[in-house]
């Protein structure tokens, strides 16, 4: 309202007092933090935020993190609310990753634990620096769990229909990111099966196998199982090529560290490559004959000792060194062209800073209108260059998103819905991503590397 005088402006979302004290500041550019209580610091703070003053954020950021940091550490569920709240926010938000990484347990152990957000216990949950046994951490979730419906017994035995929902719909976004194969059976039996209705009934069931077959399992703490494998971390859960693969669209994800739960290991060095020599030369520069000898033998839904009896011709159709365009946002100009409606194309991408190889097989053919291609024999692979016979190789889950019909020369081959994808980015880098997603559309992860560069991608027509 205007009456000629003043104009009065009304901010609902800042409190008188500290807007005085942010005018004070204003008009004196003066602002004493030591004579504030904490909390009031962090009200300032927010009401700095929503005034736009945006020099002082990280003023009062550094002074609390420098000066305060016993309070940080005793309220870090505020902390870490408030600091993810803001875009604005990003000292305290570094503060906030770097003691998750470093200090997981005493969140886990503070007293507040119960009321914390889910997006924070999923970042604990994902953390492969926990120094505890992964039943500790499952005994965590179904604490917070329990936590957010104060109404439900401690037994689970005692649920009702309703408990058992209000428990489940707590707990989705978590689940995923438990790493069952880490416990004994003895674990999984006194700990985990009485909540078997609040998991999926595919992930149950599979777990349930697993346990029955094996009671010599041991349970190992999350920081003693990633130092042992050195190529490819050891997964949240692993399965051979004969076991069902249903649950994995629940055990998905990766994490600040890199460490990702999709990874098979039980592949690596588990069967003897048996190559046959069918396949005398490909013109290619990121893959040998042997190499392309097992790709035929997936095409053929072959075991990998199984012998090669149809020799496959590898056609080189497109190669980036040599055919990508120049420009930005335009690099894959001429994959549009040339490989547009080719069926049954192999693309290889060799990784830099990596011996990792990456590549996925799309029998269907390549559209460029933005949707998906659907097909239920196409599937995605990685090797470790050193050793042939580390590998992965995931299937198509959801053949409805089996293949990404990208729209846009700055955009190259991709699978899923990102569980493979090329792209040129704005500064003109060839990027490449092997995302998780919470229901991937392909079997498991087939790499740790997320928005990397690589060296070189090489499309092969298939004669089939």
């Amino acid at each position: 309202k205007n009456d000629e005088i003043l104009t009065n402006i009304k901010l609902p979302n800042i409190s008188p007092e500290f807007f005085h004290v942010l005018l004070r500041y204003i008009y004196g550019g003066r602002l004493f933090l030591e004579e504030y209580d904490i909390s009031d610091i962090i009200k300032i703070l927010v009401t700095s935020s929503e005034l736009n003053l945006q020099e002082l954020i990280p003023y009062i950021e550094s002074f609390l993190i420098k000066n305060k940091t016993n309070w940080l550490e005793q309220n870090f569920d505020l902390v870490y609310q408030t600091s993810f709240e803001n875009d604005s926010f990003l000292k305290l938000q570094k503060y906030c990753t770097d003691f998750i990484s470093k200090d997981p347990e005493k969140i886990f152990n503070s007293p507040s634990f119960s009321t914390i957000p889910e997006r924070l216990l999923i970042t604990l949950i994902k953390n492969d620096n926990l120094q505890m046994k992964e039943i500790q951490v499952w005994e965590y979730v179904i604490k917070w769990g329990l936590a957010q419906n104060p109404e439900l017994s401690s037994d689970p035995t005692s649920f009702s229909k309703d408990d058992i929902n209000a428990l489940k719909n707590a707990l989705h976004h978590c689940i995923p990111f438990i790493r069952f194969r880490n416990l004994t059976s003895r674990e999984f039996m006194k700990k985990v099966k009485s909540y078997k209705k609040i998991l999926p009934k595919e992930l149950y069931n599979d777990l349930l196998n697993y346990f029955l077959d094996d009671d010599s399992k041991e349970s190992l703490p999350r920081i003693s199982i990633s130092k042992q494998i050195s190529t490819l971390e050891i997964p949240r859960v692993t399965n051979s090529d004969n076991e069902s693969q249903e649950y994995m669209s629940f055990a998905s994800g990766t994490t600040s560290t890199g460490r990702s739960m999709g990874y098979d290991s039980s592949l690596l060095n588990k069967q003897k490559v048996s190559t046959t020599n069918k396949i005398k030369n490909i013109d290619s520069k990121i893959i040998t004959p042997q190499h392309a000898e097992i790709i035929s033998k997936w095409i053929d839904r072959l075991e990998i000792t199984d012998k090669l009896t149809t020799s496959h011709e590898f056609k080189l159709l497109y190669r980036d060194s040599r055919d990508g365009s120049s420009g930005v946002f335009n690099r894959f100009k001429k994959f549009h062209e040339i490989c547009i409606d080719q069926l049954h194309t192999v693309t290889l991408v060799k990784v830099e800073g990596s011996n990792e190889i990456l590549g996925g097989y799309n029998p269907i053919g390549w559209k460029f209108d933005g949707n998906y291609g659907i097909t239920k024999d196409s599937f995605i692979f990685s090797f470790d260059n050193e050793n042939i016979e580390n590998y992965i190789l995931s299937r198509v889950k959801d053949e409805k998103k089996a293949i990404r019909n990208i729209d846009g020369y700055s955009k190259g081959p991709s699978f899923g819905i990102y569980e493979l994808s090329l792209w040129q980015s704005i500064n003109n880098k060839l990027r490449i991503s092997c995302e998780n997603t919470i229901y991937p559309t392909y079997e498991k992860r087939i790499s740790k590397i997320d928005n990397s560069n690589y060296l070189e991608l090489e499309l092969f027509k298939i004669d089939i």
